[in-house]
Parts: structure tokens; C-alpha cells; sequence
């Protein structure tokens, strides 16, 4: 196998930003990073299907990542159009150019394509039923995906992301219970969080793998726990002893976007097919935040 020539969307978010740490220096990667200038950054809009071309055309892209998304869920109740360029227009767009190019693509995609009312794990077949605008939209980027490249697509479904980077409930709790003494999380959602470095190492697996495995793949860490669970376990790996973290009901934190109460994803054929074990969400959680710590550490 060649060098493998892939284009990265959304390169300064939680998950881009894992993907380039982790592609730094490996020979098989060409990697080129957009989302908006900075860094190494190229500037592209995906809204402008023109420039994604040119884009593609220039750098002989074998494979898009997108890793770009409108995902300020509650902010997409009053902004469904944004919503619904960035998560599902310009799913289309990158879609149809990796078809004029031959490319693969790979996208990322949420839990919230369910409506979060189950009580078992949700496998990949089961149906859909979006409750939110960003749900919605993020499901119409999935079928314009599949619509149009069909088995040159691979859509990873995730849950509960978190990293080093950008914003993020890890990082929230962790500067909360260094600021207050008390705090309350809810209890009643429950799902399984999602370490970006894990995922980005999952994207790549795809990518690598001997043959090219078309479709829809749900990936997640080990593991179900709640919000409130989550929020404890952060500060016990953070040495925080001062708040006082208290479980709650999700009615004492009305929101305008409805959150799944169930949103654990069955990672069986994600496992079977790529013939990998997940890491447990506990040991992933223990990483980032000592490398958060240090981060912090330096400054």
C-alpha cells in the first residue's frame, strides 16, 4: 500500500485535532487539515462544493474524514439552517466530490439519530428517530452520504465525546470542581463516553484495513455509566475533593434540545468487523485527564 492521501474537515475540533496528533509523522499518511486558518490549518468551506473540488483535485485525496459538524445542540433549535448546511448540505457536497474523484470517505456521525427511549444497546439496524434539530440533521447527512457514494462510505456513530481540546464535559467539570463547592449532575441519561484519541484511532483502523468495509459502524468506549457517575469519576482522577457532586433529575436542567435518556451504542459489528477490542471508558478518562493536568501543569 501506497501513501494514502487524506483530507481532514473540521481539523481544529476535538476529534481533527486527535487526528492530526495522531498522523503526525506516520509515512502512510498525506494528511491535509481544513477548518478555519490557524496553525497548519487550511481554510475550506465545505459550502462551497467549488472549492472542496479543487481541494481534492490538488492534493489527489484518496480519503475524506469529516470530522466537521454543527454540534451546539441546543443552539440548533434556533439555528436549524446553519444546522442543516453544515450537517447535512455539506455532508452532500464532500460526498458528491469524493464520487467525481473516486475517494472514500468517512464521517462522523451521534446517538442522536435515536430517540434515546430504549433500554438495550443500539445496533446499527435499528430505527432511527431524531428529537432534536441537530438529531435530524445529523441523520440527513448519514442518507445524503449514503445516497450518494454508497459503499465508498463508512459512517462511525459516537456518544459523548470528549478530549483535550475545545470544550467538553471533561473539561467543564474539571474547572467547576476546582471553582465550586457544590455541583449537581444528572443521573438519569446514561450512555457511554467517547475518548477523541479512541475514535481517531478507530477512523484509522478503517482506513488501514485490508479490505474497504462499507457502511454504518457504532463506536464508543466500554462501558455504561451515567452523567453523574461520569462527573464523579472525573474528580477522583483529578484529586478534587472539595465539591460536593450531587446526582439529579434532567427536569432540574431544562434545555431546549432533547437529550437521549438512553444513548449506549452496541459496538458488536465495529468489533467483529476490524477484529479490535475498545478500550474500557474508565482507562481512556484516566489518560486525558493526566494529560490535561500536565497541560495545565506547563502553563
Amino acid at each position: 500500500m501506497g501513501t494514502i492521501n487524506i483530507l481532514i474537515t473540521g481539523a481544529n475540533g476535538q476529534l481533527g485535532h486527535e487526528m492530526r496528533n495522531m498522523l503526525e509523522g506516520d509515512p502512510r499518511f498525506h494528511a491535509v487539515y481544513t477548518d478555519v486558518a490557524g496553525d497548519d490549518i487550511i481554510t475550506l468551506d465545505i459550502l462551497d462544493e467549488n472549492a472542496i473540488d479543487q481541494m481534492v483535485a490538488d492534493n489527489a485525496i484518496d480519503v475524506i474524514v469529516n470530522c466537521a459538524a454543527y454540534t451546539a445542540v441546543d443552539a440548533a433549535e434556533d439555528n436549524e439552517l446553519n444546522a442543516t448546511l453544515l450537517n447535512g448540505t455539506a455532508v452532500g457536497f464532500l460526498a458528491r466530490t469524493a464520487k467525481r474523484h473516486g475517494a472514500r470517505m468517512v464521517h462522523i456521525s451521534t446517538d442522536y439519530v435515536f430517540n434515546g427511549q430504549g433500554c438495550i444497546p443500539y445496533t446499527e439496524d435499528m430505527p432511527t428517530d431524531p428529537q432534536s434539530v441537530y438529531g435530524r440533521t445529523k441523520l440527513d447527512g448519514e442518507q445524503l452520504l449514503l445516497e450518494t457514494l454508497g459503499d465508498d462510505a463508512v459512517i462511525l456513530r459516537t456518544a459523548w465525546l470528549y478530549s483535550p481540546y475545545g470544550k467538553n464535559f471533561v473539561k467543564t467539570m474539571l474547572a467547576l470542581g476546582k471553582e465550586k463547592p457544590a455541583l449537581k449532575v444528572v443521573f438519569d441519561q446514561v450512555g457511554s463516553p467517547t475518548c477523541a484519541r479512541d475514535l481517531a484511532g478507530a477512523i484509522l483502523t478503517v482506513i488501514t484495513a485490508d479490505e474497504w468495509h462499507p457502511g454504518i459502524y457504532h463506536y464508543s468506549n466500554e462501558g455504561v455509566i451515567s452523567w453523574y457517575d461520569f462527573a464523579i469519576a472525573i474528580h477522583r482522577l483529578a484529586g478534587i475533593t472539595t465539591c460536593d457532586v450531587q446526582p439529579c433529575h434532567s427536569d432540574e436542567f431544562p434545555a431546549k434540545a432533547h437529550r437521549p435518556a438512553y444513548s449506549v451504542l452496541d459496538k458488536t459489528k465495529f468489533k467483529t468487523t476490524f477484529g479490535v477490542t475498545v478500550p474500557y471508558w474508565l482507562d481512556s478518562l484516566e489518560g486525558t485527564v493526566n494529560q490535561l493536568e500536565k497541560l495545565n501543569t506547563k502553563r
